[in-house]
């Protein structure tokens, strides 16, 4: 039980130390998605990507030891839970890119 409790603790402590990196600029031009694509990206997208990520975050939480043994956790981490959960609640309702539109003020 001591093991589990130690697995659970480096987990958090992970998504923790993940989620406070800053997100990388969007150096692109500024997205002007549609009225519909907004629609479809607010009532299928969203909920899907929130799905990939809980379902990631439970298949990072199983393979945890296993990665800890291979010594890839932050690799595993970033793969199955940072990137679902970037694509889903950091991307701009419509857009297609993931990152902040870049069109407000510094």
């Amino acid at each position: 039980m001591e093991i589990a409790r130690k697995a659970a603790l480096l987990v958090v402590i992970s998504v923790l130390a993940f989620a406070s990196m800053p997100a990388e600029a969007n150096t692109g031009p500024v997205e002007e998605p549609s009225a519909g694509a907004m629609i479809v990206d607010l009532v299928v997208a969203r909920p899907i990507g929130a799905v990939i990520t809980v379902l990631g975050t439970a298949t990072f939480l199983v393979g945890l030891p296993f990665t800890a043994l291979g010594g890839n956790v932050g690799e595993s981490g970033e793969k199955l839970v940072v990137a679902p959960a970037r694509e889903t609640f950091q991307r701009c309702l419509g857009c297609k890119n993931a990152g902040w539109r870049g069109d407000y003020a510094d």
